[in-house]
């Protein structure tokens, strides 16, 4: 069975960091494009971040730029999200999913997905 966890979230201060973990079981990701998705208003779910699985090219959203970090380690069949300088906003369940195609932000392209780790930013 093809299954994806998410571990790492939790409760952090403003300015803070955390980093997320996706593993999977029943498959390796190395074969996989990679995203991070978070609710948001008027969408289910936006982008966050976007990583190949061929030449590791990311994408991240505008709102994450410059303060989240996607990475894999093939090795250990994971993708990591850093995340630093967290805000309020960043606020959220976060997912992880995959993909059997290119590195997309479109929460519809992909295929198999996580349950999800929730990511409190709050004083």
């Amino acid at each position: 069975q093809l299954q994806l966890v998410e571990s790492g979230g939790g409760l952090v201060q403003p300015g803070g960091s955390l980093r997320l973990s996706c593993s999977a079981s029943g498959f390796t990701l190395n074969y996989y494009a990679i995203g991070w998705f978070r609710p948001a208003p008027g969408q289910e779910r936006e982008g966050v971040s976007c990583i190949s699985s061929s030449d590791g090219r990311t994408k991240y959203a505008d709102s994450v730029k410059d303060r989240f970090t996607i990475s894999r380690d093939n090795d250990k069949n994971m993708v990591f999200l850093q995340m630093n300088e967290l805000k309020t906003e960043d606020t959220a369940v976060y997912y992880c999913a995959a993909h059997d195609g290119g590195a997309t932000m479109n929460d519809a392209d992909y295929e198999y997905w996580g349950q999800g780790t929730q990511v409190t930013v709050s004083s």
